[in-house]
């Protein structure tokens, strides 16, 4: 499913691509499987740790959290706080439709994630996606974090193509901020 210029999904398979697109990349969570996370459980056990470091940390999502901790001095501690919901959510992940179309694909393809990349390894193996990823960024695989585009140069410049040669696929504004940075096509799921 993809968006038309009206910015309304679609059930039709985009064309823009042509035919210099050499490599594809996806998010993870929400277009390729979706992780089985309670993030408000999530949200308020990194609220507790903050609010013992003095923090207000209301209504801060979890990624806010996250910046707020690295700030406060406990962003490993947040950061493994996270990775851990996300890699049991990973095993217990639910496959989207569109992890077939990765295996489909005749280029080089890639997966960069606002997740943990130990999640997304877990998730890729219990969808039995990995063997066919070339390219795996998560958090914590450069400093940076979505959608610094970083991120995506890393899984683009790892699968060896240009960032205006390949596409990155995404479920959120924050996926299409990220390949517009990078300077990447993107299709939303």
């Amino acid at each position: 499913m993809t968006r038309d210029d009206a910015g309304s999904r679609t059930d039709e398979t985009p064309s823009h691509h042509g035919t210099d697109l050499a490599a594809v990349v996806y998010d993870l969570d929400g277009t390729l499987v979706r992780l089985a996370v309670d993030w408000a459980d999530v949200e308020r056990r990194l609220a507790d740790l903050l609010e013992r470091e003095g923090v207000d940390a209301d209504p801060l999502s979890a990624w806010e959290l996250l910046s707020a901790a690295e700030d406060t001095g406990v962003g490993d501690e947040a950061d493994e706080l996270i990775a851990a919901a996300e890699r049991e959510g990973a095993r217990e992940s639910e496959r989207l439709p569109l992890a077939d179309e990765l295996l489909a694909r005749e280029v080089p393809v890639g997966v960069c994630s606002l997740n943990h990349e130990s999640a997304v390894r877990i998730a890729l193996d219990r969808h039995d996606l990995a063997d066919r990823v070339e390219s795996v960024v998560g958090r914590g695989t450069v400093p940076e974090r979505k959608p610094h585009p970083r991120a995506l140069l890393a899984a683009v410049e790892e699968l060896g193509v240009a960032p205006e040669n390949a596409l990155f696929v995404g479920d959120s504004a924050s996926d299409e901020e990220t390949a517009n940075r990078a300077g990447t096509r993107f299709e939303w799921v």
